[in-house]
């Protein structure tokens, strides 16, 4: 004991690389549990600035094992690439181990998303293209490749040639694509296996018997709770369980193992590609903030969709997941403006509703009820006193904080690791 669960409370991009960076000088573990390369988690440090997609951010410290767990989805080619840039720029990258039981994104999982999303049209949901959500279709359908199978020739060839026939039929019938060399790509995957051999492991036994002996395990979340495979916006989600559950089925710990639940919620709302976002600003406010934050995905490069904070679904990921404390994000973007607004309610055919609501037309049609700030033009940037902070960043702070129902212990005022206000240790010391 114990664990400490890092998950995303919106859309995903809260700021999640920064947190897991700063509470790892803490830990002893820090695990990816869910999800693939469709998330990218930014890190600044005396390295320079880092986009991490597969590899956890505790990567950077030397007290700190790094664990890709049995629940992501892995892109051989991908991580190669990462572990490749990170060793490049002087990045010890020995302390990374990875679940022989994650599932591999194969080349025809790219292919195919690519394919889905371009036949869906106007009603596309805006995914990465990246294979993810079929990786995690095959995984389901058990007619997945693991990590394992990589290191094992003679399974290997059986498993992708019945695979490998499915995919055709689909490419060729479906699509009119052209078919998947099978000989080429299993030659491709045993190249994969070859090079990421040793850092495979059962790394369920490795993280529960360091539980047992009392060391800190941070379980770093990907995405953010609202787009969650069933909490979240659906269908405009990802393809996997991205809320606390997720972590005790993505690692195979039991929830009682789990000391505190950190929510990571970002001082506004964005989110990237289609779906609701009631309180988006598509206007001169909402320009402003994106250009001041740089909002564009670490992974896709694309301009994040850009909105006042929103009370109901902040709320909502705080219950779902039983957060026990929060962190604030980017409270620093919203430095000199004259007001700033909260969505305290919707609207939805003339009725004021004060929870989320979770079905998908609903939200379409909310309007945002907003309660009015006063702004600040004292800077936060790179304040690291809670006594630093005017008194209406500190009021716009409570307000939050009342609304989500826990306290917020760390606020962030700028993307390094120093540029943050401990209200109150998440972890304790050593």
């Amino acid at each position: 004991m114990p664990a400490y669960g890092i998950i995303g409370a919106q859309w995903g991009d809260e700021g999640k690389g920064k947190v897991v960076d700063f509470l790892a000088e803490r830990a002893d573990f820090v695990v990816r549990f869910s999800g693939g390369n469709n998330a990218g988690h930014t890190v600044i440090n005396d390295k320079g600035e880092f986009a991490l997609h597969l590899v956890p951010a505790g990567i950077f410290w030397p007290n700190c094992t790094s664990v890709i767990g049995p629940g992501v989805v892995i892109d051989p080619a991908a991580l190669l690439e990462e572990i490749d840039i990170l060793e490049s720029r002087g990045v010890d990258t020995s302390r990374l181990i990875i679940s022989d039981h994650a599932h591999v994104v194969m080349p025809y999982h790219v292919q195919l998303d690519q394919l889905e999303e371009m036949a869906r049209g106007d009603a596309a949901i805006g995914t990465t293209g990246r294979g993810i959500g079929p990786a995690y279709v095959d995984k389901i359908a058990r007619a997945g490749i693991r990590i394992g199978d990589l290191l094992d020739a003679e399974y290997l060839k059986g498993r992708l040639t019945s695979v490998v026939a499915s995919k055709n039929l689909i490419l060729t019938k479906v699509y009119g694509a052209e078919p998947i060399d099978l000989n080429a790509l299993y030659s491709q995957c045993l190249e994969y296996g070859a090079a990421l051999q040793r850092y495979v492991t059962s790394v369920e036994q490795r993280v529960s018997d360091a539980l047992d002996r009392g060391e800190r395990v941070v379980l770093e979340g990907a995405q953010g709770a609202l787009l969650d495979i069933d909490h979240g916006t659906y269908p405009y989600v990802t393809s996997s369980s991205v809320t606390i559950g997720g972590a005790c089925t993505g690692l195979g710990i039991p929830p009682q193992k789990i000391e505190s639940i950190i929510g990571i919620y970002k001082a506004y709302s964005t989110r990237v590609g289609a779906g609701p976002l009631a309180t988006e600003l598509e206007d001169e406010t909402g320009e402003h903030i994106r250009d001041v934050a740089q909002e564009y995905g670490a992974t896709t490069g694309r301009a994040r969709r850009v909105g006042w904070f929103d009370g109901p679904a902040a709320a909502h990921t705080s219950a779902i997941n039983g957060f026990t404390t929060a962190v604030l994000t980017r409270l620093d973007v919203l430095d000199g403006m004259p007001s700033v607004q909260i969505c305290v309610a919707y609207e939805v055919d003339g009725k004021r509703i004060d929870r989320f609501p979770s079905l998908p037309g609903f939200l379409a049609r909310a309007k945002p009820v907003l309660e009015e700030m006063p702004g600040w033009t004292t800077p936060t940037a790179g304040v690291t006193e809670l006594a630093q902070l005017p008194k209406e960043a500190l009021a716009y702070v409570n307000r939050i904080q009342e609304i989500i129902g826990c306290p917020i212990d760390l606020i962030s005022t700028g993307p390094k690791r120093h540029e943050s206000i401990t209200v109150q240790p998440i972890i304790s010391d050593r």
